[in-house]
């Protein structure tokens, strides 16, 4: 069984910078978090049906577990 650390590291402190740099830590972890919801929506939408029973899931789980694992 494979796996992998999904959790990402602090983009730098926002004091450093101010407002301004907060608003970037923002932006950027807004990007990364539409970039994860991507990534884990592609993922599961190429599983075939049966590898998606076997994880107990199904095409109508994927929206919500991808936005689910994007909250987290």
């Amino acid at each position: 069984m494979a796996a992998f650390d999904s959790h990402r590291t602090t983009y730098g402190s926002a004091a450093l910078f101010g407002r301004i740099g907060a608003v970037i830590c923002n932006v950027i972890a807004a990007v990364a978090s539409w970039n994860d919801t991507r990534v884990t929506r592609n993922a599961l939408s190429a599983l075939s049906d049966r590898e998606l029973e076997d994880i107990g899931l199904n095409r109508a789980d994927i929206e919500f577990v991808a936005q689910r694992k994007a909250l987290s």
